[in-house]
């Protein structure tokens, strides 16, 4: 599905798909509401949605993480 702009037309904004690596995440209240645990140490990957970057990145920082990196799945 594509994502509309202020002006109606549509753009590919919302089919892309970015990879975050994350470190550092730990199991504190907000992640023991997560139905699945958190292991303390090595590398998560999370796939997540151009329009749900910055809700994933506030979400990571509050469960204590650190993004390493940052990388496209899908290309334009």
């Amino acid at each position: 599905m594509l994502a509309q702009n202020a002006f109606g037309s549509q753009s590919a904004a919302g089919n892309r798909v970015f990879l975050y690596e994350v470190e550092g995440l730990r199991q504190n209240d907000a992640t023991d509401q997560n139905s699945y645990p958190i292991r303390q140490s090595g590398s998560t990957f999370i796939k997540v949605p151009y329009s749900r970057m910055n809700e994933e990145m506030q979400r990571i920082v509050r469960m204590g993480g650190k993004i390493v990196s940052i990388q496209p799945l899908s290309a334009d």
